[in-house]
């Protein structure tokens, strides 16, 4: 077996070692219901009172502000699902903007609310890179606009958007913006208040905590339905018995990650930027995609001419090095990526796509190992590709 050199982090990243000692007790020892009235139910409640705090610290957020979920698809679809509910309810607002370039966790979601009760869901148009200019929206908003739903940091290009701006914008037309800051979470400011939003998710996997565990910002005044009924958990918001071990991973994780994301985040650009200097070098009609200045620091990205995305992860695992062609539920899929097709490439260099992420157990090492075998293997496939019979 080929040891294998993991550049996959904008995926999954490994639970920090710190959040696993954190979340241990909560499997056995302390596992009572925070519902509970008992001893055993009121240490769990603290435990995830704490972690509601705790999250609320990094956030900039008041405790009650922080609505805990299972992951950060969950917490899109409530922002998204809740906002435009109760967007129509208090006053009519059946209208709804996001991008073309969201995580389908918000682009599915969006499309449902249209197809099963007749939303009108309208998409803004981004630049090249992927990004949103306040001017466009500004110029699509409206008054019966129920919620704006903008990504903070592209998981599939690595694009960051002007979140604060954007958030003016919508205050001043009084609509809710929310942001997927899924992706942006382990890199990225989070504080509510500079970044002007009313909804945030984050998922907790994306900076070293649990699988199964999000979170869901909600400024306080912010009117939210709940798409997840059957008991009063969450302030009503979401049902069902909360998983405190995870819930507390989440929160330690993310304070791990605010604490030491500037020293992080320098060595990730080093790398990246190594990376995207070494692949535009060395591999002939390689084309970054994102924008070049603002994006995440950990990520680099490309469309390669003849060349299949899929086929190249392929042999990329085969010579030991984890790779994505662009969101990890994407994967595996022929279709060329929609949110490359709505920066204005062509299908077939859209279906040549490579993502590259790299994280905190990554090193220069790594980087150097991938940028030497990567153009041996785009050269094959390309011979391959161009082959008789």
């Amino acid at each position: 077996m080929v040891p294998t050199v993991y550049l996959d982090y904008a995926a999954t990243t490994p639970v920090d070692p710190r959040v696993i000692a954190a979340m241990k007790p909560y499997f056995s020892d302390i596992f009572g219901n925070p519902s509970s009235v008992h001893r055993a139910g009121q240490q769990a409640e603290g435990a995830l009172e704490g972690a509601r705090r705790q999250v609320a610290e990094v956030l900039g957020a008041q405790p009650a502000e922080i609505i805990f979920t299972g992951c950060g698809s969950e917490s899109d679809n409530l922002a998204l699902r809740g906002a435009a509910w109760a967007g129509r309810m208090d006053r009519g607002a059946s209208h709804i903007l996001v991008t073309p370039v969201e995580h389908d966790a918000i682009g599915a979601t969006a499309d449902d609310l249209a197809r099963r009760q007749e939303f009108e869901v309208e998409r803004l148009t981004v630049d090249p890179h992927g990004r949103i200019e306040p001017g466009t929206l500004a110029n699509a908003v409206r008054p019966d606009t129920a919620i704006v739903s903008v990504i903070y940091g592209n998981n599939e290009v690595g694009t960051v958007n002007p979140i604060p701006e954007l958030a003016a914008v919508c205050r001043q037309a009084g609509v809710p913006l929310h942001t997927d800051a899924v992706q942006a979470g382990s890199q990225l400011p989070l504080d509510v208040d500079a970044l002007g939003v009313d909804l945030m998710s984050l998922g907790a996997h994306k900076f070293y905590g649990p699988k199964g565990v999000g979170a869901l910002y909600v400024r306080s005044g912010t009117r939210l339905s709940p798409h997840l009924t059957g008991g009063s958990h969450e302030f009503g918001l979401r049902a069902g018995t909360p998983n405190v071990a995870l819930i507390v991973g989440l929160a330690e994780a993310l304070r791990i990650t605010a604490q030491e994301r500037d020293e992080h985040n320098q060595r990730y650009r080093a790398l990246r930027d190594r990376i995207i200097q070494r692949v535009l070098a060395e591999v002939p009609d390689a084309k970054l995609t994102g924008d070049p200045a603002e994006r995440l620091p950990n990520h680099a990205s490309f469309v390669l001419a003849g060349v299949d995305g899929n086929a190249l992860l392929a042999a990329l695992d085969l010579a030991g090095f984890a790779c994505s062609s662009g969101s990890a539920c994407k994967t595996g899929d022929p279709e060329p990526s929609s949110v490359l097709l709505a920066m204005g490439l062509a299908p077939d260099l859209a279906l040549g796509s490579l993502r590259v992420t790299v994280g905190r157990q990554t090193t220069e090492a790594d980087i150097d190992a991938f940028c030497d075998s990567l153009p041996k293997l785009i050269a094959r496939l390309r011979r391959a590709e161009v082959a008789p019979g």
